[in-house]
């Protein structure tokens, strides 16, 4: 996950889904820094397994698919190089294709990014109006109860 907030904090999550169950559980989470070593095992198989190494340790991980695994892959890697600016992760034992060039998956990165950008400032600028709109009405009952108490006051 990564956050809006700024500077980007970048988190890496594990999450399991157990047999007949359709929710996930949060087994681990690290941060995007502490990452040291991506390692895909065999470039020339496909499976799902694959290990990350950390600052301070070492993780198995199995993806649902081999084609999951390397969309994670392309991810992980496109969000490093768009967030790590000192240490950035070796990245081991992967299909070419993961750490290549510019990919539909990085442009559609970008977008998606971009999107929440917006979305998060359309959200920030309308809890602003929505502030402004809070304190017009917070003067204008405080107007009409004055008008009530002095309407009463000249009645009597």
């Amino acid at each position: 996950s990564v956050t809006n907030k700024k500077p980007a904090q970048a988190s890496i999550t594990k999450v399991k889904q157990f047999e007949g169950s359709t929710s996930f559980v949060r087994r681990t989470q690290w941060m995007l820094e502490q990452l040291r070593q991506v390692n895909g095992i065999d470039p020339n198989r496909d499976s799902p397994e694959f290990d990350l190494l950390f600052e301070n340790a070492f993780d198995q991980w199995v993806a649902s698919t081999a084609s999951e695994k390397c969309t994670f892959f392309q991810v992980l890697h496109h969000t490093c190089q768009r967030y790590l600016t000192d240490k950035k992760p070796e990245f081991i034992n992967c299909q070419s294709k993961i750490t290549g060039g510019n990919s539909i998956l990085h442009s559609a990165a970008d977008s998606v990014t971009s999107a929440v950008q917006k979305a998060s400032q359309a959200l920030n600028e309308r809890g602003e109006r929505l502030g402004r709109a809070e304190e017009k009405t917070e003067e204008l009952k405080n107007s009409a109860q004055q008008f009530a108490e002095t309407a009463h006051k000249v009645r009597l």
